[in-house]
């Protein structure tokens, strides 16, 4: 059976296809009966949906980055497209490509590879230079950069994310460097391309968006500070203080130990890191979100739906008029 992408699902449409699980939640309705709560996804958008029959033992029956196959009927709820499944199901490896699940939303990764290692070869310091530029050169790490998403879900979740999320930030290091003199311009490089690094080993693609088992025991902060340890120890007289440096950087760049960083930003590079990469992930998610209302949205909606994330309603008239909906 051929694939039905979000993309092209129309209202009162009867289908069965297989979409990625992007979040999944239980709750009950004001009669104290079960329903289920779903974001869908495909390479083409995503789409709510519910589940309000036999949802009992249902839910423990797929996870959060899994592929499922779904039988369901597409309706227009608070005028959004909305599926209801009847049935949901873990999807056989021969009912669905993963080509059609993930994205390739960020642009060619390698143009965003090719960028990096120019901007590496002009910084300053020779050893925060040799250690980038031999991480990058690593034909094996390469290949698993050039098409690992930069999260499971929420910002970046698609091939080539972490590459484009990378490029990005650097980008507005290499602007903050200039207007900040005093900060160093080889310091905010290496943490941008360094503080999600660990991802290439902790995230993979087999059968969805998951987590390798050195993601969930290890993490990708110690992962990339393993990585830091490794390539510096190929560098003759590496300074120890630097390498003391670089790891914290990437220990604390989620800028607060309540949101998992081991370590707080003590130097203002680190702190400039964890703001800049929770700037462009938040930038990530809105686009996207406010992209994907705008698919499902009928022309005469003004607003979006509330956002829990960022905990408001957007102005979709606006987007809708003013901002271009292209993901370059």
């Amino acid at each position: 059976m051929s694939k039905k992408f979000v993309r092209d699902l129309r209202e009162k449409e009867h289908l069965q296809t297989a979409f990625l699980v992007a979040e999944k939640s239980s709750g009950t309705d004001r009669n104290g009966k079960a329903f289920l709560s779903l974001n869908l996804a495909d390479s083409t958008g995503h789409l709510n949906a519910r589940m309000f029959e036999k949802v009992d033992g249902v839910a423990e029956t797929f996870e959060v980055g899994d592929v499922v196959w779904v039988k369901g009927f597409v309706q227009l709820f608070q005028n959004r497209k909305q599926l209801i499944v009847h049935e949901i199901r873990r999807a056989l490896d021969s009912e669905y490509s993963m080509q059609d699940m993930i994205a390739d939303l960020g642009g060619d990764p390698r143009k965003h590879l090719d960028e990096l290692l120019g901007i590496v070869a002009d910084l300053r310091d020779p050893f925060v230079r040799q250690l980038l530029s031999n991480t990058l050169n690593d034909e094996s790490l390469q290949t698993l950069l050039l098409k690992a998403p930069a999260a499971k879900t929420i910002h970046h979740a698609y091939r080539g994310g972490l590459l484009e999320h990378v490029h990005s930030i650097v980008q507005v290091m290499l602007s903050l460097s200039q207007h900040y003199p005093y900060l160093s311009r080889d310091l905010l490089v290496f943490g941008a391309i360094y503080h999600d690094i660990g991802k290439v080993f902790e995230l993979d693609l087999v059968d969805g968006i998951h987590y390798t088992r050195s993601g969930r025991l290890v993490g990708h902060m110690v992962l990339a500070c393993e990585m830091i340890v490794e390539k510096a120890s190929d560098i003759a007289e590496f300074p120890v203080e630097l390498a003391d440096i670089l790891k914290h950087i990437v220990l604390s760049h989620h800028g607060k130990l309540e949101y998992g960083s081991p370590k707080l930003p003590m130097i203002p590079e680190a702190m400039v890191v964890a703001m800049i990469d929770d700037l462009d992930s938040k930038m990530n998610t809105l686009f996207h979100f406010l992209k994907g209302e705008v698919q499902s949205a009928q022309p005469s909606e003004k607003w979006s739906h509330y956002h829990p994330g960022f905990e408001r309603y957007f102005y979709l008239e606006y987007f809708r008029k003013n901002i271009p909906t292209t993901d370059t």
